[in-house]
């Protein structure tokens, strides 16, 4: 199988990239500096490394690089700074979901292509009514106001609900939503959910990185589990005893 990764340079994407290679998995990752990448990739003939940013690449450079994955994820995120937050580009996510969608489109594969999507719990599935307080309703709205990357986190997923949608012939989804992500150096024990079980704002859980990771690799990897939760949004914490 092989599987491309953008967002891999990330916390999370260096630990969904890490599971990939334990199973042996070709991964392409885009990364616009290579520098930031472990040593050990480098001479890794099962992972190929492409110098670019994901929106400066061409429509047909994009597609050439799609062409024989198996599957696409995304653990792209904006850094948190000043100019990752209100710079440019305030929609990173959403555009380069967008720009992988239609690459994979415009290669008609045979069959569909999975796409992983690394979210937030903070975004509500709204093919779902997921229940949420006043209080958080009047957060998430500061949120929308204050920090452009959430606007951006939501419409990534938007896309992926309303453009692709359940029954599109080239590309079935799913869009990972962790909590208050944590750095932990083993994968441990983590729950999964259609829905938020405590609220995002008051009432926070915890993910460590490297059991997103684990699970974003397993859907990749375990078409049962895939087909457990294509088209749908869950929601993973990590459990604590």
């Amino acid at each position: 199988m092989t599987v491309l990764v953008v967002g891999a340079s990330g916390a999370t994407g260096q630990k969904l990239v890490e599971q990939l290679r334990l199973q042996k998995h070709k991964v392409k990752v885009i990364v616009r500096s290579p520098e930031k990448l472990p040593k050990s990739w480098q001479n890794d003939a099962h992972i190929q490394i492409i110098s670019a940013s994901v929106l400066d690449l061409s429509d047909s450079e994009m597609c050439n690089i799609v062409r024989g994955c198996n599957a696409v994820a995304s653990c792209l995120g904006h850094n948190l700074t000043w100019k990752g937050i209100y710079g440019q580009p305030r929609k990173l996510v959403t555009d380069a979901t967008k720009r992988l969608c239609n690459a994979i489109k415009a290669n008609n594969p045979q069959t569909p292509i999975k796409f992983v999507l690394m979210n937030t719990t903070g975004n509500r599935n709204r093919d779902l009514n997921e229940p949420i307080s006043f209080a958080q309703k009047c957060v998430i709205g500061l949120l929308r106001i204050l920090l452009p990357p959430h606007v951006d986190n939501e419409a990534a997923a938007d896309y992926l609900r309303t453009e692709i949608g359940q029954n599109n012939t080239a590309i079935e989804w799913t869009a990972v939503r962790p909590d208050g992500l944590i750095n932990e150096d083993e994968v441990s024990e983590y729950e999964v959910y259609k829905s938020p079980t405590r609220s995002a704002i008051f009432n926070a859980g915890k993910v460590s990185r490297i059991n997103v990771g684990h699970f974003m690799a397993s859907l990749i990897t375990d078409d049962s589990l895939w087909a457990k939760w294509k088209g749908q949004m869950p929601v993973i914490y990590s459990v604590s005893h």
